[in-house]
């Protein structure tokens, strides 16, 4: 991205088709930024989604790879001295109305550009602090991973149906004991696979309701819950709001939609 340069900092406009990336690290903090769509941030111990008016912190040097679902989204980098005392692992920020339109201002110092200015650099240096002051707000919007092949396959078998998943089954596609998966998964990931499992329930239904042509009840019933009133209840207890207020504010629309 940058070559040669004075700069310290600048921002990456990206607005195109779905895109997965490989593993990959940086060598300058980065903040990800969603102002449509969602992204999917997976590091070696977290998976983290990013709907919509949401921003992601990823130190320099942590490998990640991301995907894009219908995202038009800014990234704004760092170099490492511009944020003393930042986080040192991803998290999802509980982010200032600013944030947005300092991210957005940004668009006007490119990573790419050839060289620094003060104003930008005084710019950024005042973003840098501030989203490290946010990132100690986490948002609860991410999965434990695990390196455990055992604990990494019971992922993937849950994943793959989340709307029917039971412990027997997956334990029965991996090869291995209910016990041994539930002793091995707490401690690979200091959860139990239920509560994994519900986690994942919510974080999909989450991405769901990005998209307008998904209500509530369709988010609740793809997703495996047995009920709306249920299903409203566990997600206000995990995001602080409603699924219906969810919807409105990310963009999915909800008028008549079940609280």
């Amino acid at each position: 991205m940058r070559q040669g340069t004075s700069v310290r900092a600048g921002s990456f406009w990206y607005e195109g088709p779905d895109l997965e990336t490989g593993w990959h690290a940086h060598d300058l903090h980065q903040i990800e930024y969603a102002l449509r769509g969602y992204a999917e941030v997976e590091t070696s111990e977290h998976r983290f989604l990013l709907p919509p008016q949401q921003a992601i912190w990823i130190p320099a040097g942590v490998s990640h790879r991301t995907a894009l679902r219908g995202v038009h989204s800014i990234a704004v980098f760092f170099r490492p001295e511009l944020a003393p005392g930042a986080p040192e692992r991803p998290r999802v920020l509980a982010a200032a109305p600013v944030l947005r339109e300092m991210m957005v201002y940004a668009r006007r110092w490119p990573i790419a550009r050839a060289d620094a200015d003060p104003v930008s650099d005084a710019f950024f240096e005042a973003l840098a602090l501030l989203s490290c002051e946010w990132a100690r707000n986490e948002v609860p919007l991410c999965l434990p991973n695990s390196a455990d092949p055992v604990i990494e396959a019971a992922m993937g078998a849950t994943q793959a149906d989340l709307r029917g998943a039971a412990l027997e089954d997956v334990c029965r596609a991996i090869g291995v004991s209910e016990r041994t998966l539930r002793r091995r998964f707490r401690a690979a990931t200091g959860t139990s696979w239920r509560d994994y499992l519900r986690a994942s329930r919510l974080l999909r239904a989450a991405a769901l309701l990005v998209d307008p042509r998904h209500s509530v009840l369709d988010a609740a019933d793809a997703v495996g819950f047995e009920s709306p009133s249920a299903f409203a209840r566990a997600f206000a207890e995990r995001f602080g709001e409603t699924p219906s207020a969810y919807r409105r504010r990310v963009g999915g629309g909800g008028e008549g939609d079940p609280e």
